[in-house]
């Protein structure tokens, strides 16, 4: 067993997203996001193998979608996107850390 604190360690004003495993086995990963003003790069979409279950745990986002429209996440909101699902960070609160909680599991 290995038990941890998600919220230890959070950086104030990251440089750039944090990306952070908390647990990574075959067939599932689980991951911990710190954002603060960050979106993905303007040419960049995210088209993972894999489907991703994203929950924001702090803060507030906005999701692009390739195929069309955007959703906004606050506190509390969840998402599942499936795999290859061509999507991109559009915005993320630069007044506060958002914190997101990823779960990436087999298509």
């Amino acid at each position: 067993m290995k038990a941890g604190k998600f919220f230890e360690s959070l950086p104030q004003v990251p440089d750039a997203e944090q990306f952070t495993d908390i647990l990574n086995r075959p067939g599932i990963r689980i991951e911990r996001i710190v954002s603060r003003g960050h979106t993905s790069p303007a040419k960049g979409w995210y088209d993972q193998d894999e489907h991703e279950w994203v929950m924001l745990v702090q803060g507030a986002a906005v999701l692009g979608f390739e195929q069309g429209g955007d959703v906004r996440l606050e506190a509390g909101d969840y998402i599942n996107i499936p795999a290859h699902c061509r999507h991109k960070v559009s915005w993320t609160d630069p007044d506060q850390l958002t914190v997101w909680l990823a779960v990436f599991y087999p298509a």
